[in-house]
């Protein structure tokens, strides 16, 4: 874990940011920016990949072509100054390819369509509040939390409409083994009773 307590120039924001972009990470090991910290998250579960690899597929199902889904994209909540390495990011291709490829700057939080986060023992309560309250405030319009850790057993959540409080005003909880219906512009139901729990 590395913080900003030692001096440097600029805000903190921009040493973190340019620290992160320095750092050369573990394979498999994501690093985030989170309350003013960069933190190192270790390779998921393959339960967690398995996962990500069906809601992936699934989603390509509709996908209108200008779309593109992304693994492991840092992703920069402005509103907090929070960098966060999503399970899968849904973004418009134009902003991927207009991203200078000299640069490892994360895009905008704000700019993805669907952010999925699929919690792992470690870091289910990050998912559930943190990165909730996160997404919302950027703006993100939809935030699916797959929950295999949720205390009233194994759950799929879709958070709509973000209020710039942090909160998000729908959500639609789905047990594991009941299919959660994605609005357009996917317009697919996700089959979690292929999930593993």
């Amino acid at each position: 874990m590395i913080d900003n307590d030692q001096g440097s120039e600029g805000r903190p924001w921009d040493y973190l940011l340019r620290t992160w972009q320095e750092l050369d990470v573990p394979e498999g090991w994501r690093a985030e920016i989170d309350e003013g910290q960069i933190v190192l998250v270790p390779p998921p579960h393959a339960h967690h990949n398995g996962i990500a690899a069906k809601v992936q597929r699934r989603l390509y199902t509709n996908l209108p072509v200008e779309l593109e889904i992304y693994q492991t994209l840092g992703v920069h909540v402005a509103p907090l100054d929070k960098l966060y390495v999503p399970g899968l990011v849904v973004m418009p291709t134009e902003l991927i390819t207009a991203a200078d490829p000299e640069s490892s700057d994360p895009m905008d939080a704000a700019e993805a369509l669907l952010i999925v986060e699929i919690t792992s023992k470690g870091n289910a309560r990050e998912d559930r509040t943190k990165k909730y309250r996160a997404y919302a405030r950027a703006g993100v319009p939809m935030y699916l939390l797959i929950d295999r850790f949720d205390t009233r057993g194994a759950m799929a959540t879709l958070f709509t409409e973000p209020n710039e409080d942090g909160t998000y005003k729908h959500s639609d909880p789905v047990p594991f083994g009941k299919p959660l219906v994605l609005p357009a512009p996917f317009d697919v139901a996700l089959p979690t009773a292929d999930f593993p729990a």
